[in-house]
């Protein structure tokens, strides 16, 4: 297996170029965010944790 198919995108919260592992839909209302974005939303809204 080869390394994964990247796609170029435009972050929609900063405006930043990057690239996503997935190819982007320009109908999702939610948009794509670069790393940084991503990791800040995650950081901003952690998940509870699991419980088995």
């Amino acid at each position: 297996m080869g390394p994964k198919q990247m796609f170029d995108a435009t972050c929609t919260k900063c405006g930043n170029a990057c690239q996503v592992p997935f190819k982007p839909n320009p109908d999702n209302p939610r948009g794509v965010l670069c790393a940084s974005c991503f990791q800040a939303e995650r950081d901003a809204n952690p998940r509870p944790p699991r419980r088995f």
